[in-house]
């Protein structure tokens, strides 16, 4: 194997591929040997050859240097009058590349090189073509709206067409709630999950507000660094007056920075943070704020994680704060200790018209401090929540004995507490006194027939109370029957709610009855006791009579089938002035043929009396 050197006029060489050939000299050609020295040396070719392009006919085993003649050569000259280098002044010379010849192999390569890179990026532009109306900006700068995700995966960041239109429309819906903003009184944006960036667009259209009175922030996935936005912004507002952000994790972190910037607020009398994530040092940002703010009206804080100490901080603030009305608390962990430290700063002021304590595990004790508290009260209590608290006949006592002294409270929620049949003789005997209560619900108290005659007996006497909830209470046909001979002819009950309280055929006979006499009930809830067909042919039979004052009847949940149906659809069509103008009868087993016979009866009233009823099925 070997490399053939081949000399020109200019001394150089290439090298060839190692090729076998025969044992024969290059020179042994006929054609050859026949040209003259001058001949030879310029029909020479210099060749760099690559494996498989070896021409033809000059294939040797042997390295084999050669030049042209010429004096001063040091050449040695061969028996055919040929010159050859020897080998040891073939390895000790160096032979130089020629330039032109290099540059006529970089060149063509070069110039491909170039044309391939060129080439790919016209195809590039040709394939991805860039979105219409869409700048560098928007496509590389990211984004928190629906529809663009990011990701470590090589490629997987390149924002589709369909993102980019999401994040368009986004862009534009938020514009139109800017314009909103500064266009209508009450402006709803909840549920829209426009996140922290879409509050920060919306905060600054605040800013400029001279229209918008009420705005709802709530559900839009706004954090504590949302918050920050309204910094500047509501300082200096002071059309806004009530601001809704409940249902938004803004956490503390966040209660304390909106606590900072309300400080200095003069115009939102309305704050509503239910839902929020807030715990007691959230609770404290808010106190302290309380102190220094004098707008605040109404201050939601439900559903949240505001223990002991938040309440004792907020029991605080009610001290130094004198306009102040409502409290919302309800479903949050104040407990026994809680309430008394409440009670301590609402014994001390004269704001305060409403506080809603609703799920807070206050117990007979809880319920004791606070009624001291609310006793001592200088101001003027019209509504109080204390359902869900785990309050008995204990505590019942300390509730009817500030009944008993109120001369302001109007509404009065014991929901869901068990205060038994003995609390419920307390609380009657208490109403017996009381003439400001409108409103009272005992609903979930586990009160049976003896504990609803107690509280049937004061309506002989009370002609304040207006709505009674006596719901979810076992009382039996026997309660319906001992509260029914009160109303009717006694009282001047408005709304009575008696669902789920197992009343049965028979009770809602005693309804019935009552229905016939009753010249003041407009809203009447049986759900859920087990009428079924007996009962509703029973309260039929009322219906016929002429009631100008019942306007709802609440059958749903009673197994009503289509007897029953055919029974009520005849009262009504023989009443030609029945006042009901709403009956539901959903989750009943009614077939189409019960609702084909309500719904005649319902275009009936309306052709002989022009007057809507609503009917549920």
């Amino acid at each position: 194997m070997g490399y053939a050197l081949i000399s020109s006029q200019q001394l150089g060489f290439r090298l060839g591929p190692l090729l076998p050939c025969p044992r024969r000299h290059r020179d042994a050609d006929p054609s050859r040997r026949q040209q003259g020295p001058q001949q030879q040396r310029h029909g020479r070719l210099l060749w760099l050859g690559f494996p498989g392009q070896a021409p033809k006919g000059r294939r040797c085993r042997a390295l084999v240097p050669r030049a042209s003649s010429g004096p001063g050569r040091g050449a040695a000259v061969d028996g055919s009058g040929r010159k050859v280098y020897r080998a040891s002044q073939a390895q000790g010379m160096p032979l130089p590349l020629p330039l032109q010849q290099v540059v006529s192999f970089v060149l063509p390569a070069g110039t491909f090189v170039v044309f391939s890179f060129v080439l790919w990026k016209v195809v590039e532009k040709l394939l991805v073509p860039k979105p219409k109306g869409v700048s560098n900006v928007a496509v590389e700068s990211k984004s928190s709206f629906p529809g663009l995700k990011w990701s470590i995966t090589p490629g997987s960041n390149l924002p589709s067409g369909s993102s980019l239109k999401v994040e368009r429309e986004s862009r534009q819906r938020l514009k139109e709630f800017a314009k909103e903003i500064r266009t209508f009184q009450r402006v709803d944006m909840s549920g829209r999950n426009f996140g922290d960036e879409g509050l920060i667009f919306l905060a600054e259209s605040l800013g400029y507000n001279q229209s918008a009175e009420e705005v709802d922030f709530s559900g839009n996935g706004i954090t504590a660094n949302g918050i920050k936005a309204f910094d500047g912004i509501l300082q200096s507002n002071f059309v806004l007056k009530t601001l809704n952000l409940s249902g938004n994790a803004i956490g503390d972190e966040g209660a304390k920075c909106l606590s900072d910037i309300l400080a200095k607020n003069s115009g939102i009398q309305k704050l509503q943070l239910n839902s929020t994530g807030l715990g007691d040092e959230g609770a404290k940002a808010i106190a302290e704020m309380l102190k220094k703010n004098s707008s605040l009206r109404v201050l939601e804080l439900n559903n949240n994680m505001i223990d002991y100490s938040g309440f004792a901080s907020l029991g605080s603030a009610l001290l130094e704060n004198t306009t102040i009305r409502s409290i919302h608390l309800n479903g949050n962990y104040g407990g026994a200790l809680g309430a008394s430290s409440l009670a301590k700063g609402i014994e001390g002021n004269k704001s305060l018209r409403e506080l809603h304590l609703h799920g807070n595990d206050i117990g007979n004790e809880g319920i004791r401090a606070l009624m001291s508290g609310l006793s001592a009260h200088r101001g003027k209590i019209t509504l109080l929540d204390v359902g869900n608290n785990d309050i008995g006949s204990d505590g019942a006592f300390h509730v009817a004995a500030y009944i008993k002294k109120t001369k302001s409270l109007m509404w009065l929620n014991l929901y869901m507490n068990d205060l038994g049949d003995e609390g419920a003789a307390k609380i009657a005997e208490a109403l017996r006194e009381n003439r400001t209560i409108t409103t009272i619900d005992l609903g979930g108290n586990n009160i049976h027939a003896s504990g609803i005659a107690d509280i049937a007996r004061v309506l002989k006497d009370n002609s304040i109370l207006t709505t009674l909830e006596l719901g979810y209470n076992p009382m039996g046909p026997d309660g319906a029957k001992a509260l029914c001979e009160v109303i009717k002819f006694h009282g001047k009950v408005e709304t009575l709610k008696l669902g789920w309280c197992q009343v049965g055929p028979k009770g809602a006979e005693y309804v019935a009855d009552a229905l016939k006499y009753n010249t003041t009930l407009s809203t009447l809830d049986l759900r859920a006791n087990g009428l079924g067909d007996d009962g509703a042919v029973c309260l039929a039979r009322s219906l016929k009579i002429v009631n100008e004052t019942l306007t709802s009847l609440d059958l749903g949940f009673n197994e009503i089938r289509d007897t029953g149906a055919f029974a009520l659809a005849q009262a009504l069509k023989a009443n030609e002035d029945v006042s009901l103008s709403s009956l539901n009868l959903a989750s009943n087993f009614l077939t189409k043929y019960g609702q084909v016979a309500l719904t005649e009866a319902r275009d009936h009233v309306y052709e002989m009396n022009e007057k809507e009823l609503n009917i549920y099925f």
